[in-house]
Order: structure tokens, then sequence, then C-alpha cells
């Protein structure tokens, strides 16, 4: 008997081995991502045809101590190569692995090849010729450290590939993989199984197969093995023409059904084509169908619901699969009790929003992505209680939610009566729920501010879940008009930090002007909105007078200014991508002219240099900055008399700087002021809206103007 080696998935081992067993091997033993076993040839040829777990298959030569390429090459010029194929044979070889000396794999296979050939050009053979597109044989070599085996594939292209998946859907299961699943669903022949996200069916037909006794491999054209000296043609045709007549025989017998559900009808389409290929198209119900609002088909009973719901790759991305995963779980206790759910994720955070307690896990990775599995019993308890007593079992957050159920019904009567489309209606409001949370007419910023180093990111994480998943609840938003944010409390023009590529603008307006806010492409969304009332005060001041705007950022003062009626605006940023913004926002509002112009610069410098005068100077500058663009740091407790220095050159007898700053505890240096003839008045308190009101040190902003000459 000769030597194999099943490869699999890691965490698949042990599930392997018992297949195996189960076609006959004879003390299978497990390694790393496979099992190692000894087997005669027609075992061997049946394990090839029936396994619905082993990627391939490998008849195993040689292993051997592999230190260096000369180790390599000497091992596998150790096997007599031409005892196993002919020179007529194309062949390619597979290395996998590397270690201290073999550092690339390219080169691992070509020491192998090299080994070969000579191997037969020593026995005066002609050399088989190499064929990556299309081999007869593959050559195999797996390095662990100093460790190597060495044989070959008896498989040829991977085991996943069962011939009836012609297309797939976005993120599609190998599978293998999907077997694997269906094997620790807890489902077996005698149950219903439902999957109510099934993308392109590969769950439901390789668990159909399974209930119709269709062999894996049925529909291979093509095996390695085919091309060994010592195949055996006549054992090999047995195996095949019993798994014909076997699937043929056990397909009609099946009495349990496949339901399978997709929002998307075009790879419900494709689900049913996928199916049809193999050959369990009358077992499978595929329809359109939306998993949060789920029910349970009749004849269902300790049926199976089996699902790889989609996960986000970054946390942005999540509220909508918040709200997925939580009304699907929602759904499955309503509706499926008595029933077993198993569902397999990425992310350990969204399965806890099904709020369902698991029986059994298993982690097993997608391809490199690791994932766990979870089975959950659902009990008929669940399933019998009324509408309004699971409402409550599943309200989430609850102090939370009261807090901003309460919030919302204050704050947005009056941004309706104050024309604000765009208003915070929570900030931190309770220490444990450490978010802001502000509406752009009907989208809603969740924005998360770091967590204290002493709360565990995993608990930091669920909480924000149970945020989200709450906001959603109170507001009855959709969740796709919830936007996520991770936000650090940050210096200087890290405030600006682009999250992506793209440019998704919406309009707003804000008191009698209107604005463009981008939620999704950037930390900030174009619009200070704790600034909305300065900006309205700047308005009222700017009628007839010459406005300068520093640090302008997306241009929303200087829109108000020329709302107001400033006879000309200077607006100045560093940023050429927030001056084409403020650009834009001025033409939204008709601003448009000579009078109006935009300057890209470091506003520092410019400052020093600048001999224009206003009458009216807006200027918000960061708390700190250490912009590479910037020619010099930037404090602003430490340099706002610096500042001030410069804006009193510019600024006309009866003019009025309005400066503002966003550092807690600022202190205005009144002595600086005063040697420079220049005088303050703190509006900060008058400044502050309501939806502001808690947060007493969001920023402070000064009126500030010459001494008057008594």
């Amino acid at each position: 008997m000769n030597h194999y080696l099943a490869i699999t998935s890691k965490g698949l081992e042990n599930l392997l081995a018992d297949e195996l067993k189960a076609l006959g091997v004879d003390e299978p033993k497990v390694v790393q991502a496979g099992v190692k076993f000894k087997a005669p040839e027609d075992v061997l040829y049946r394990c090839c045809l029936w396994s619905r777990i082993a990627s391939r298959f490998v008849l195993v030569l040689s292993e051997f101590d592999v230190r260096d390429d000369m180790d390599l090459y000497l091992g596998a010029t150790a096997i007599n190569w031409p005892s196993y194929f002919d020179s007529d044979k194309k062949i390619v070889v597979d290395f996998n692995g590397t270690n201290r000396e073999i550092r690339n794999s390219q080169y691992g296979a070509l020491k192998v090849k090299d080994a070969i050939v000579d191997r037969f050009t020593k026995a005066d053979l002609e050399r088989p010729s190499i064929s990556k597109e299309s081999p007869d044989l593959r050559v195999h070599m797996r390095l662990s450290g100093e460790k190597g085996i060495l044989g070959i594939d008896l498989v040829g292209s991977g085991l996943h590939q069962r011939g009836y998946r012609t297309e797939a859907g976005k993120a599609p299961l190998r599978e293998t993989l999907a077997a694997a699943l269906v094997m620790r669903s807890t489902w077996d022949a005698s149950k219903p199984l439902l999957d109510p996200m099934c993308g392109s069916g590969t769950l439901l037909i390789e668990a159909a197969m399974i209930a119709a006794e269709i062999a894996p491999g049925v529909k291979r054209d093509y095996w390695c093995f085919e091309a060994l000296k010592g195949f055996d043609a006549e054992a090999w045709n047995v195996i095949k023409a019993e798994a014909r007549v076997k699937s043929r025989r056990s397909g009609k017998k099946v009495t349990v059904h496949f339901y399978g559900y997709d929002r998307d009808i075009r790879v419900i389409k494709t689900a049913r084509d996928n199916a049809r290929r193999a050959g369990v198209e009358d077992l499978i119900t595929f329809d359109t169908g939306d998993a949060a609002k789920l029910e349970k088909p009749e004849n269902f009973d300790s049926g199976v619901v089996l699902c790889n719901p989609p996960y986000g790759e970054r946390l942005g991305s999540h509220p909508g699969l918040i709200a997925l995963y939580s009304e699907f779980g929602a759904r499955l206790k309503s509706q499926f009790g008595g029933c077993t759910a198993s569902v397999y994720s990425a992310s350990d955070e969204l399965l806890s929003c099904l709020r369902m307690r698991a029986d059994k896990q298993y982690k097993l990775n997608n391809g490199a992505l690791p994932c766990i599995q979870k089975n959950y019993q659902i009990s008929e308890k669940a399933a019998g209680q009324s509408d309004d007593k699971q409402q409550a079992e599943q309200q989430v957050a609850p102090d939370f939610a009261n807090r901003l159920k309460k919030n919302i019904a204050k704050i947005k009567k009056w941004a309706k009566k104050e024309g604000l489309e765009c208003f915070r209606v929570y900030d931190a409001d309770l220490p444990e729920y450490n978010v802001a949370i502000d509406f752009y007419k009907s989208q809603i910023v969740i924005q998360e501010y770091a967590a204290p180093k002493t709360i565990a990111e995993e608990k930091a994480r669920r909480r924000l879940m149970n945020i989200v998943r709450a906001t959603i609840q109170v507001t009855g938003a959709d969740a796709n008009d919830v936007i996520l944010k991770v936000r650090e409390r940050q210096k200087g023009s890290s405030q600006y930090q682009k999250l992506g590529e793209g440019s998704r603008y919406m309009e707003v307006k804000e008191y009698d002007v209107n604005l463009l806010v981008n939620l999704h492409d950037y930390l900030d969304t174009g619009l200070f909105l704790d600034h909305k009332v300065t900006r309205r005060n700047l308005s009222r001041m700017a009628a007839g007078k010459d406005f300068l705007n520093l640090f302008a950022y997306t241009g929303s003062a200087t829109v108000h200014a020329a709302q107001g009626g400033a006879k000309s605006t200077l607006t100045v940023d560093m940023s050429k991508t927030y001056l084409e913004w403020a650009q834009k926002n001025m033409k939204l509002n008709g601003h448009v002219g000579n009078q109006h112009q935009f300057l890209q610069a470091d506003c520092l410098q410019w400052l020093q240099q600048a001999n224009d005068e206003y009458d009216l100077i807006f200027i918000d500058p960061p708390t700190f900055s250490n912009s590479k663009r910037m020619a010099q740091t930037f404090d602003v407790q430490r340099d706002h008399i610096m500042l001030m220095e410069n804006l009193k050159r510019m600024l006309r007898k009866d003019g009025q700087i309005v400066f503002s700053n966003n550092k807690r505890n600022f202190k205005m240096d009144f002595d600086g002021l005063e040697k420079l003839g220049l005088r303050a008045e703190n509006i900060s308190s008058k400044t502050l809206p309501l939806d502001f009101a808690r947060n007493k040190q969001i920023h402070n902003c000064w009126i500030i103007t010459h001494h008057s000459e008594d």
C-alpha cells in the first residue's frame, strides 16, 4: 500500500479523518492542514471521488530534511521518477513553503524540476516537458522549516472545483468549505435546510448532493493519477460506475427539501443554474427574500437554518450589517423555535448582534480570513413570546436609548424652528456610551471617540455595536442611512483626515444658506456644527464689509458672510480640496464674481506679508498643527498673540475680528492684547447652540477690536 497525504484547510483535519474512515481508510493520522494515511489503489480512488472536504490528494514519495537547496536537489534526485511516469508526460512543480535558506518558492520549484529532469537524462531517457497551463501531472513539494514532503498530486485542479459552478456571488465560499460547514451545522439528510442569504447557492447545493449521494468529483473530466504507470483503469471504472448508479437511485429517495433566499434576483438565477448543473435542482426552492423578514416554511419542524452572512472589512461599513444581524436574530427567535441555526462569519461582534447563545462554535478560516461558525439551538419558548415581550427582551442599551429618545424630541423641535437640517442629538452624555450622534437630514452620523486604554478593545467594540443598534431602533432609520466613524481626539490638521476615495456630496440647509456636506469620504463632514450660531452672527455683521476667512476649511463662514451682504470676501486655506469645496458652497448660493476670491496658502506665512485691510475677519485656527506643508508648528495658546499682531495690521479702525478655537481651558492673553492696542470680549456662551449646550468647552469665541480712543 502506498502512503498518501490528503490536504485540507486548517481546522478541518479531524473532520477529514472521519470522512476518510467512512470511505475505507484504516488509521488515518491527522497532521497540520491534512491527514496522512495508507491505502490500496481502489480505496484511494474512492477517496478522491467522494471526499467533500479534501482539497487534493498527494502520493507521498519521500520525506526528508531540507536545510538548503542542495538537500532539496539531492532529496528530489533520490526518487526514481521514471518508475512513476513516462517522459512523454507534461509536468509542473507546485512548491509550498520556505525556510531560512530557500526563501523563494519559485526557486524551490526550479530545483525540484531540475532534479526530476536530471533523473530522466541520467537514465538515458528523454526529459519530460514542463507545462504550467495543461500539465498531465503535478509534482507536489511541501516545505515546513527543515522538513520536506515530496510527491505527486493525484487530483490536478483543486477538488473544490466540482464543475457545477460557472458563476458565483461577490464573496463565494469554496465548495469544500461549504461542505464542511454543512457537516458541522447539525444538519443531516433527515432534516430540511434553509439558507436565507444563499448567494449562488453553494451551501444548499453541497447539502443536497450529500442527501442525494452524488459524488462531488463525478463531473471531473481528468485526474492526474490516470497518467501514472500504476494506474488501475479497471478498478477506477468500477468505482465511477458505482457512483453514477448510486446518485441516480438515491436522488429519487430524498424526502427532505432545501430552501434558498436572497435579495438579489440575479444571484438567485445563478443559484438555480448551479443547482441544475449539479443535478439537484428538483430538491431546492430558490426565491427572492429578505433575511430580516424571514418566515418559517411549512413542514420545517426541527429544520436547520445555515448561512454565511456578509461581513464588512472595516468598521465603518457595519451599521447596515449590525441591523441585518440584529433583525435576522430576532426572526430566528420568533419564527424558528425548535430548529437549529448555524451562522458562519468573520465578525464575532456581528454574531453577538444575533442575541443568541451558541451551543458549539468552530474556528475555520475562509482563505486567509479568520472566521467562526456558531451553532444555536432555538427554544420553542422564544417562538411563543408575544411581539411586545420579545421587543422588551431585545431592547439594547436601554439607558442610552432613553437618553437619545429624550434628546431627539427636544432638539428636533428646536432645529425645525431655527431652519436647521444638521444638528447634534447626543455627545457622550453617558460616559459608557462615548459617541457623538449628528443628524444630516435623514442621515445619521455616529462618531466614536477613542475609548480609554482601561477599556478592553472587544468591550469597546461591542458597546459601539449596541449604540448603533439602539440608534436604529430609536430613530427608525434605515440602516443604510447610518454612517459610523471611529474618531480619536486629534490635534491639528489630522482632524481633516481622509477616510477613502470618493466625492459623495449632499446639500443641506443651515438657516438661510445651503451647504454641501460629505458624510462618507472624510472623518469630518465639511461642516462644524458647533459653529452654526457663530456663522449666523457673521452673516448679521457682514453687510457692506470686506470679509476675510482664515483657516477657512470648506468656506461655510464665507457663505454666511456673503449671504449677509459682504462687499467682498477672501477665503484662505492650505488645502486645495477644501478651497474647491468652498467655491462649490459659494456657487450653490449664487455668490460668484471677482469680489469673491479664494487663496491656497499657509495662513501663518501669508499673514506675515499680507497688507490688505478688512472690516470683518473670521479666524478659527487648529488647536495645534505640525503639518509638513506649514513652515512652522502652531499652538493656539502659545501663538495667538502672534496671530493678533499680524491681524491688527490688517484690521480697519472700526473693524472686528471673530476669533474662535477649540482648545479646552484656553486663556486669552489680555496683557499681550493690551500691548498691541487691542481688546477682547468673550462671547463663547452666546455662540453655543442648543444642541451643544451641555458641552460648554466645545469651543471658545471672542470679538477682538482696536482700543477705542477716549
